[in-house]
């Protein structure tokens, strides 16, 4: 069983029953103890749960204050709670924030989440909605493996399900009549970045990254920024996508990217995502490219930006409130059947490090 397949079980049972203990576990999955243990430290320091003597349990609330009402959002239920179904693709990168703002969200409304893993394919995106169906849920926070609006099949899939959807980081299409959406605005993103490099006075900004189902927003913000401000239009290179364990899918094309750095002038580059960029600078600078004062980066998602050996400047997406803000558009939904179907994007930050520089004089 792979590690994903035991962090997706470690979490579902946890959001079952607030408790587990390691040895249940290894027994239930078939896998040694220190296995379940090595398991268990990965998750809590991801923020996902809280290691006990001898198990886990799950994130506990926080405490009101002596003589202190709660605000009228977070008064708890005194009916049933709501049980949400949760799908992620991973817990390994990106998606823990998104479910720590979901829990947050949850322990404040008064509602449970039941999480499942499906590892970027569809038909374990099936498997794992049919398992939460058959348990009982009220309503469904998807992360589909790929984006509704690029994959028909996903389309029919979701419009199929007899029950409130959310989409979670995932754009609803027109043709989704029954379907809301929280994501981040990824086009944003890449148009604040690259007029970022551009008032640095960067004339061409290179776009590099791994095919994603975020690429198609970053390309499309990169290229309104292009446009916008009169620049003058930046290679893109885009890289097949690395599979799950592999080294950077990037490492490989370092020399591509040298090529149109040196020869086309390219002083600045928009990099999604995070580790791509790490391993991207490492290589230039082993080959004795100086950042920024030779390349100016500004990188993607934000979360490992700040520990490479030159802080990374990068678009960071507000991922924990994404996944708040689906709770609370799917608890409104349940709570009121009629209300008009909502869509929101909500536009990520920038945060300014040591990877970027003006461009030369």
């Amino acid at each position: 069983m792979l590690a994903e397949e035991r962090h997706g079980a470690i979490l579902q049972e946890l959001s079952r029953k607030g408790s587990v203990k390691v040895a249940d576990l290894a027994a239930r999955l078939g896998v040694s103890a220190v296995t379940i243990r090595h398991d268990v430290r990965e998750l809590a320091g991801r923020g996902l749960l809280v290691r006990v003597h001898g198990g886990a349990v799950s994130i506990p609330e926080a405490p009101a204050r002596e003589g202190e009402e709660p605000a009228a959002g977070e008064r708890k239920r005194e009916r049933e709670p709501y049980v949400l179904g949760m799908l992620v693709p991973q817990t390994a990168y990106y998606f823990p924030a998104v479910i720590r703002g979901a829990q947050a969200a949850a322990r404040e409304l008064g509602v449970r989440i039941s999480l499942a893993v499906s590892r970027y394919d569809l038909k374990e995106d099936r498997r794992q909605v049919a398992q939460l169906l058959s348990s009982g849920v009220d309503g469904l926070l998807l992360t589909p493996s790929e984006n509704p609006t690029l994959s028909l099949a996903t389309e029919q899939w979701v419009n199929e399900l007899d029950l409130p959807v959310v989409l979670v980081e995932r754009k609803a299409g027109w043709s989704m009549p029954a379907v809301e959406q929280v994501a981040t605005d990824h086009a944003y993103g890449a148009y604040l970045a690259t007029c970022h490099l551009a008032r640095l006075g960067h004339e061409r900004v290179a776009l590099l990254a791994c095919e994603s189902r975020t690429t198609p927003w970053i390309r499309e913000g990169h290229e309104l920024a292009q446009r916008s401000l009169g620049l003058r239009e930046g290679p893109v290179r885009m890289f097949p996508r690395a599979a799950v364990g592999a080294p950077a899918g990037m490492d490989e094309h370092v020399d591509d990217f040298l090529d149109a750095f040196r020869e086309e002038g390219v002083r600045a580059a928009l990099v999604h995502n995070d580790m791509d960029a790490l391993s991207l600078v490492r290589q230039l600078r082993g080959r004795g490219v100086s950042i920024p004062e030779d390349l100016a980066i500004v990188t993607y998602d934000d979360e490992v930006a700040s520990l490479a050996d030159i802080p990374l400047t990068a678009v960071s997406p507000p991922k924990e409130e994404v996944g708040a803000a689906a709770v609370r558009m799917l608890v409104d939904r349940l709570d009121d059947p009629g209300r008009p179907l909502c869509g929101l994007l909500l536009r990520p930050s920038l945060r300014i490090r040591a990877s970027c520089g003006a461009a030369p004089s």
